[in-house]
């Protein structure tokens, strides 16, 4: 079990629940949401995000997660148990698919626009620079987190990266991952940004969260390999208007045409389904 060795501040068993109840409230609590195939959606925009992971940070009372919801992430929790699981257990699911979007506007929302993992960052990067808080990049493949660090200096001059790693593709040892989670503590960030993909990213922060020390993680996929230039970016006009899938498929055929073609199909017929009344999902 991974808190037999990882390093940093563990609570007992005998609190965890008690832990976990505490947490799950105060971001349920401080957040209206809705669910969209049975998975709970934050209806937040970014600056709701931004603040909340202010507060987090200037508490200090626990680690934070925050995942980045889309029709992936969505449809994987109807096939994966475990995946859902972790998925439920983060403080913050925000909606950064426009598909959630519109889900929660036929809801009564009023979500002007979506909570994109990248945007959120970058907004994150420029409301605060000057405020001193720490970053860690974690994630994407060798080189790529350094890069980021690098491209996002250039920006924003007073910006603090405390730390950066790439993980094997394979699992790690478990020396190894105790090794990472004492790398990352020691650096101490205010928020550790994981660039690990759904499912993950979204796995590792629930696997990690009662051993790290981090205030905030937040899972924002594609955007190391975006502000590092590894991968380009769909324009503004096709990401706001549920189209980035296209161009992503486009550059990536082989890796992607299932999340695209097959999930995306899955999701119209299942949201059909449900808006019919002939079909919960809970």
């Amino acid at each position: 079990m991974l808190e037999q060795h990882c390093i940093g501040k563990t609570l007992p068993k005998s609190n965890r629940l008690s832990f976990d109840a505490v947490r799950m409230l105060d971001a349920r609590i401080n957040s209206p949401c809705f669910k969209v195939l049975g998975v709970r959606v934050n209806a937040v925009q970014i600056s709701d995000v931004i603040g909340q992971m202010e507060r987090w940070i200037s508490g200090r009372d626990a680690s934070h997660t925050i995942a980045v919801a889309n029709v992936h992430v969505v449809m994987e929790a109807q096939h994966d148990v475990s995946f859902r699981k972790a998925l439920d257990a983060a403080d913050l699911i925000v909606p950064d698919g426009m598909p959630l979007v519109w889900h929660g506007r036929l809801k009564g929302f009023r979500l002007r626009r979506r909570v994109y993992g990248p945007d959120l960052a970058w907004d994150f990067f420029r409301e605060t620079e000057g405020r001193g808080y720490t970053h860690f990049f974690f994630g994407s493949a060798p080189g790529v987190p350094e890069k980021l660090a690098v491209e996002m200096k250039k920006r924003f001059s007073n910006l603090k990266v405390v730390g950066t790693y790439s993980p094997p593709f394979r699992p790690p040892t478990k020396e190894e991952d105790a090794q990472v989670v004492e790398m990352i503590n020691r650096a101490d960030p205010d928020v550790l940004w994981v660039g690990l993909g759904c499912p993950k990213q979204e796995r590792w922060m629930y696997d990690h969260q009662k051993c790290l020390k981090a205030p905030v993680m937040v899972g924002v996929g594609a955007a190391f390999d975006f502000f590092s230039g590894r991968i380009r970016q769909a324009p503004a006009w096709m990401r706001e208007h549920g189209l980035e899938w296209l161009c992503r498929l486009w550059q990536e055929p082989k890796r992607l045409w299932h999340r695209y073609l097959v999930y995306n199909t899955q999701f119209i017929v299942y949201s059909c389904l449900e808006a019919s009344g002939l079909k919960r999902f809970e």
